[in-house]
């Protein structure tokens, strides 16, 4: 499946405005874009002594549902299976308390080339969104 130059910039761009506006709720960044044989997850951070996994949803259109929508249990697998391999890889322990969040991003009516910032309206953040 090719991705055009395009949508990869304008996905970078969405996952940067996520961070920056989760790190504005008071999460702590730990890694961007994680990637490893079973899959990516798109931010991992911290809540106090909770670790977050973090999956960012935009969609341009609503023509094939919500971006929240997409994340769909096949997804859900692949980011279990890859945050699993992460606190292996990390020397955590797997009972370390753990959530797997959902941010979707919605579309704007202004052009995204010209958003420098994300506000609450355009921003559904679903804590616990699925579980391992």
């Amino acid at each position: 499946m090719l991705i055009s130059i395009n949508t990869k910039k304008i996905g970078n761009q969405i996952e940067y405005l996520v961070c920056d506006y989760l790190r504005k709720q008071k999460l702590k960044l730990i890694a961007r874009n994680y990637a490893c044989r079973l899959g990516e997850i798109d931010l991992i951070m911290q809540d106090q002594s909770t670790l977050i996994f973090i999956e960012v949803r935009y969609r341009q259109h609503l023509n094939f549902g919500s971006s929240l929508e997409s994340v769909n249990s096949i997804k859900q697998n692949k980011i279990i299976k890859t945050a699993e391999y992460y606190l292996l890889s990390q020397h955590l322990s797997e009972k370390m308390a753990c959530r797997f969040d959902v941010v979707g991003v919605k579309p704007t009516l202004q052009k995204l080339g010209s958003i420098s910032k994300l506000d609450a309206a355009q921003v559904e953040w679903i804590k616990n969104a699925f579980s391992r």
